[in-house]
């Protein structure tokens, strides 16, 4: 398997929604291919609206940039060398946690993007995306 499919796409969102449920979160999951097109999004009962945005853009950034959003956070505060990063593609980066890209080989094929509520807990979230996928990638 090279290719995020809308089957494999859906499984990783239901493992993702199923670790939001565990924290009583309701949140959007995005899943991206490798161009960052989309391929699902899948909005919880009562996420806020906000959220589908940054999901899918979260999603998009870990594949343009082929890592975790959350490594960016530091690299972008003020003062720092990547300040205002996220001004950069039409505000389309997002430089906090909840996007990380799904790897075959350490090639990027995708990405999860997860957005509706600390980033702790949208990191959380999207790593339950992840697991799911890896296990999926080794069938």
């Amino acid at each position: 398997m090279n290719k995020i499919t809308l089957e494999l796409a859906k499984k990783i969102i239901a493992g993702a929604e199923e670790e939001a449920t565990k924290l009583g979160i309701s949140m959007v999951i995005s899943v991206v291919d490798d161009g960052g097109n989309l391929v699902a999004i899948h909005r919880m009962d009562d996420a806020w609206l906000a959220s589908i945005e940054i999901a899918q853009n979260k999603a998009w950034t870990s594949v343009a940039l082929k890592m975790p959003t959350g490594n960016l956070a530091d690299a972008t505060v003020p003062a720092a060398e990547l300040f205002g990063l996220n001004t950069t593609n039409n505000g389309r980066l997002v430089v906090f946690g909840g996007g990380i890209p799904l790897l075959i080989d350490g090639k990027v094929v995708g990405a999860i993007g997860v957005s509706g509520s600390a980033v702790p807990h949208d990191v959380q979230v999207a790593e339950a995306g992840v697991k799911v996928f890896n296990e999926q990638s080794t069938l």
